[in-house]
């Protein structure tokens, strides 16, 4: 379970986050969705311990990460899978190589286990037999698959995703949300996805939040969502611009 309580942040005069509380219980599909500039990636941040808030407690099974040593994070990473906008690979390496660096740095895996493990996430994902292939030769939608194939490969109990179908086609889209429900529903997964991105929220999440000028706008789940008469969150979800000089 994670548990942010009034975590709050600035950088030099802008405010950022003004006192945002949530939980994301066991096992659940969490979206973080607003606007650009509304603090989703520095709240993404601050839940896996890569920014200290200015105030307020980021905790997780129990522990206060908010307030952790290095050393003990990386310990709390050792249980998170993380995946990038981009996918995040290393270009000079091959596909099975990014991977086993992930492998070798948050577990003790080795030799042939450490081989299996590589070609079972890539099976996961449905990319088998790409583990000599180089980042160069893989399309966008190939990329961001390895970087799950990465993230699960570690066996996480939490997966965080960063925008995760930026940059998709519609198919791919579809795939990508597929993907971050299997992992959900096989390996009982507690998941937090950043998106702009209103299918993967009604497709994938139990619940969702809408960050807004710092604030959290709206908790709830994604058919709530749909039926909110909040303007700003109508505003977002809809995508028409006008509906907030309606004030």
């Amino acid at each position: 379970m994670i548990k942010v309580l009034d975590l709050q942040k600035t950088f030099e005069e802008k405010h950022v986050l003004k006192g945002i509380d949530f939980i994301v219980n066991t096992g659940e599909t969490f979206a973080i969705i607003g606007k650009s500039g509304s603090g989703k990636s520095v709240l993404l941040k601050h839940l896996i311990g890569l920014l200290k808030p200015d105030a307020g407690e980021v905790w997780m099974d129990g522990k206060l990460i908010s307030a952790m040593s290095f050393r003990k994070l990386q310990q709390i990473r050792e249980k998170i899978g993380m995946v990038f906008q981009s996918g995040a690979l290393f270009d000079s390496m091959t596909v099975g190589e990014n991977i086993e660096l992930a492998l070798k740095k948050l577990t003790k895996l080795s030799g042939n286990s450490l081989k299996d493990r590589v070609i079972e996430s890539l099976a996961s994902v449905g990319l088998e037999g790409t583990e000599k292939m180089m980042p160069a030769e893989l399309s966008g939608g190939m990329k961001k698959r390895v970087g799950i194939a990465r993230a699960i490969a570690i066996k996480p109990e939490y997966m965080f995703y960063d925008e995760p179908t930026t940059g998709l086609d519609p198919i791919m889209t579809d795939a990508m949300n597929r993907l971050i429900k299997k992992f959900k529903i096989e390996e009982k997964i507690t998941t937090v996805i950043v998106t702009h991105e209103m299918l993967t929220v009604y497709d994938v999440v139990d619940r969702v939040i809408l960050l807004h000028e710092g604030k959290i706008q709206f908790d709830g789940s994604p058919e709530n969502i749909k039926k909110s008469e909040d303007l700003v969150v109508k505003q977002f979800i809809t995508g028409d611009s006008t509906l907030l000089s309606q004030e």
